[in-house]
């Protein structure tokens, strides 16, 4: 009978290890089709060559036959070239834009999830209403707001000023639209990781003498890394492929993105359909370095909790 007994119980033990497993098991197969094939094409089209009489991308679906020389031509111009300009421009806008999201967003998570105690509910509806709107349309409404007779340039003409040319290829419009668009990501996950902190942390930096800014210095930030690495991830690496927000809200070689040489070299001029594809894989390569800083920053810090 214990021998039985034990043998239900190791069977049991057995099941329950892999319940989870096959449950996640469709999740994640559909996961990697759709990342894995898409990946593969994209790679394929690439390393391929160009048809000498249409003028397109063939694609070279046989790896023993693949040809880097898309891969070359992309490095050399980004290193020396035109290209190597509207990297550097990407960069600087994604920064920009993230310093911007912290220096607003950081205030408003830290005043929903800290300083609110009434009515939370309807101000985390007002966190989430953002993601109700499509990000076009958004980007619309900013249009509308920053054009010649919008809503801006009228508030500054009844104040004697003269209207400004938002739209006509401004950096700052640049930046400060990819704010606005994702802005709503970042403050998502950093309320999340301030909500969770223990009052009883606060209280106890309180006791020990701690003035509210050495408390926020001390406490309050270093445990809320963790949120602020996590929203800019999410807004960071969508910045980098962006390509309709200048398009909208400038449409001036000034302020082209990497995005936009993606979209040009892919859809407007169908012979370089290789690089673009090449462009495309360098920077998944570059955004990567992003992520994998955040999982390593993960894993150390839940190292560091277990021990």
């Amino acid at each position: 009978m214990p021998s039985n007994l034990q043998s239900a119980e190791t069977q049991a033990v057995g099941l329950h290890r892999w319940v989870w497993p096959a449950l996640a098991a469709p999740g994640l197969t559909w996961l990697l089709l759709l990342f894995i094939v898409p990946f593969y094409a994209v790679l394929a089209v690439a390393m391929g060559d160009l048809d000498p009489i249409f003028l397109k991308p063939v694609p070279e679906w046989n790896p023993l036959r693949w040809d880097v020389s898309a891969f070359g031509d992309v490095l050399s111009d980004l290193f020396g070239g035109q290209l190597g300009t509207i990297a550097l421009r990407t960069l600087a806008y994604v920064v920009s834009a993230c310093a911007v999201c912290v220096v607003v967003g950081y205030p408003v998570a830290y005043f929903v999830a800290r300083k609110v105690v009434r009515h939370k509910g309807l101000w985390l509806l007002g966190l989430l209403a953002p993601f109700w709107i499509n990000y076009l349309m958004r980007m619309l409404a900013w249009v509308n707001l920053l054009g010649s007779d919008g809503l801006v340039n009228k508030i500054i003409t009844s104040l004697g000023g003269a209207p400004v040319d938002w739209l006509s290829g401004r950096h700052s419009t640049v930046i400060l639209g990819l704010a606005y668009g994702y802005i709503p990501f970042f403050v998502l996950p950093l309320y999340a990781a301030l909500d969770r902190i223990d009052p009883a942390v606060m209280e106890a930096a309180r006791d020990l003498g701690a003035s509210p800014g050495q408390a926020f210095r001390r406490v309050t930030l270093p445990l809320s890394k963790q949120g602020v690495l996590a929203g800019l991830v999410l807004i960071m690496l969508p910045m980098f492929g962006d390509y309709y927000t200048p398009n909208l809200l400038s449409g001036s070689p000034r302020t082209r993105m990497i995005g936009n040489q993606i979209d040009q070299f892919i859809n407007q001029t169908s012979s370089q359909g290789g690089r673009g594809a090449a462009l495309t894989l360098i920077l998944m390569v570059l955004v990567a370095v992003f992520m994998l800083y955040y999982l390593f920053n993960i894993a150390r810090v839940t190292e560091e909790a277990r021990e």
